[in-house]
């Protein structure tokens, strides 16, 4: 019997289905991988912005993530919005719990149109709390910037920026390049060493979800068994082609184009 490969996304919904878990799952089934999700917050959103938000009860999410892991399982798992402290510290609860592993968390800090998807008083609990128990971090940034206080998009910021999120106590960072100038270009640090990982900039506004979906694709190679690096890389090939393919929905920013190699003759 073919093995069925299994990752969970808890983050936030997104209504217009271009991040947040509708994203992920997109990018799971992309992958080949079944997809399951505890959902964080509930947000009114579509391409232009947010409108509104409602954060779930903690208990509830606690309870979401009972079901899942109690019956289903995962071989890896991400994090995307969480809103707030006390829903982190339940995540963190139940991550010790179930002792699940590959986790990729996505600090998930402020939407593409600018509202904030997690409050102020969070981002302490997420440094001290989240990132320890991290396999990869995956910040663009302007969130890299939150959590470190290092500002600066030259290559030497970047770096010392990776260091001291790995020195919060997770296995590795990817600092995203898409706040940069030039060539899309990810720096990649294992506590170690670091990589760059380089493509062509693409011009253009179908680059909504491109942070969730660029982690979740980690998440899925991850939970197949990719060797961390090797996730990185095909999450990068990935999310580039993703872009490059995208098409106009709404009025704002679009989607990135999950399944780009399935719709061959659909939408170009």
């Amino acid at each position: 019997m073919k093995k069925v490969y299994k990752a969970l996304t808890i983050a936030g919904s997104d209504s217009g289905a271009g991040a947040g878990i509708q994203a992920d799952l997109k990018t799971f089934a992309a992958f080949g991988v079944y997809g399951t999700s505890v959902i964080t917050a509930i947000t009114a959103q579509n391409t232009k912005g947010v409108t509104r938000i409602l954060e779930l009860p903690p208990d509830l999410v606690a309870a979401q993530i009972d079901a899942v892991i109690g019956d289903i399982g995962t071989h890896a798992l991400k994090t995307g919005m969480l809103a707030n402290s006390a829903i982190i510290e339940v995540v963190v609860e139940k991550i010790r719990e179930y002792g699940l592993q590959n986790l990729v968390v996505d600090p998930v800090m402020v939407a593409k149109g600018g509202d904030l998807l997690l409050r102020q008083e969070a981002i302490e609990t997420l440094r001290s709390r989240l990132i320890p128990l991290a396999t990869i971090v995956t910040p663009n940034l302007p969130e890299a910037e939150q959590l470190t206080g290092i500002r600066g998009a030259g290559t030497k910021e970047v770096k010392e920026a990776a260091k001291r999120i790995v020195g919060m106590g997770a296995k590795s960072v990817v600092v995203k390049g898409g706040h940069r100038r030039g060539p899309a270009t990810d720096i990649f640090y294992d506590g170690k060493k670091f990589w760059e990982f380089r493509a062509p900039r693409v011009h253009t506004s179908h680059t909504h979800g491109t942070g969730c979906t660029f982690s979740a694709a980690i998440a899925a190679n991850l939970a197949k068994g990719e060797t961390l690096e090797r996730a990185v890389v095909e999450a990068k090939k990935y999310i580039t082609r993703a872009i490059r393919k995208g098409f106009t929905i709404g009025a704002g920013h679009s989607p990135v184009h999950h399944f780009y190699n399935f719709w061959g003759k659909g939408i170009k």
